[in-house]
């Protein structure tokens, strides 16, 4: 049993187990529990506005982000919907700091998400890699930003961005003395983390300044 575990109310109802699973493999998993506590994975909200907000990110720093974000909500007026969103003129959206790419990817996004392709009810029946697929045939999702989606909007438990900088940074830093980690010592990393591995990336992204990643 993990000592001063006071779990986040939000936290998905797995969260326990994982950590207690999570601890028998090192005593690095049981500082970064501790350490981070009172803390665990949040939803970022319903699927439209989960998808829509990570294309808003993409290549961009958290703090310009979180600007974008804003304009974008108060050009919607703060009703995130596919319908609102494509009432906008792209001259509206480029003035809350979106590329002319990234209005693409909005409106491909909201297309998609009228065509009922992004419904609970739809996702909840994949597994995560025909989800992941599934997320990818939408202009401007890659693998990552799907990956993303699985975690913070359906909180699956099991999923392991091996791409991630972040993932990278931490799982080098925390078990291999700073030695540079890239996608294949990552994937051979997390076998062993299995079926837990959405925990022990969240773990992993707390290890590093936000400076560097803040998910």
């Amino acid at each position: 049993m993990i000592q001063g575990l006071n779990l986040d109310p939000e936290a998905p109802a797995y969260w326990q187990e994982a950590c207690e699973a999570l601890a028998l493999h090192s005593p690095v998993w049981v500082n970064l529990i501790q350490r981070h506590s009172d803390r665990a994975l949040r939803s970022r909200g319903a699927p439209y506005e989960t998808m829509l907000r990570s294309l808003v990110g993409q290549q961009i720093s958290v703090k310009a982000a979180d600007a974008v974000w804003t304009r974008v909500l108060d050009a919607l007026n703060n009703l995130i919907t596919s319908d609102s969103l494509l009432a906008l003129s792209d001259d509206t959206l480029k003035a809350t700091g979106l590329s002319r790419q990234k209005i693409a990817y909005a409106r491909a996004l909201s297309e998609f998400e009228q065509n009922g392709l992004l419904t609970l009810a739809l996702l909840d029946g994949m597994d995560d890699e025909t989800c992941t697929r599934h997320l990818c045939e939408i202009k401007g999702v890659g693998r990552w930003t799907a990956q993303m989606f699985l975690m913070f909007c359906l909180r699956r438990p099991n999923v392991w961005p091996v791409d991630d900088i972040g993932v990278q940074r931490g799982i080098s830093r925390q078990f291999f003395e700073g030695e540079p980690i890239g996608p294949k010592e990552a994937l051979q990393f997390g076998e062993k983390l299995k079926p837990w591995r959405t925990v022990a990336a969240w773990y992993l992204w707390r290890s590093l300044d936000p400076a560097v990643v803040d998910y």
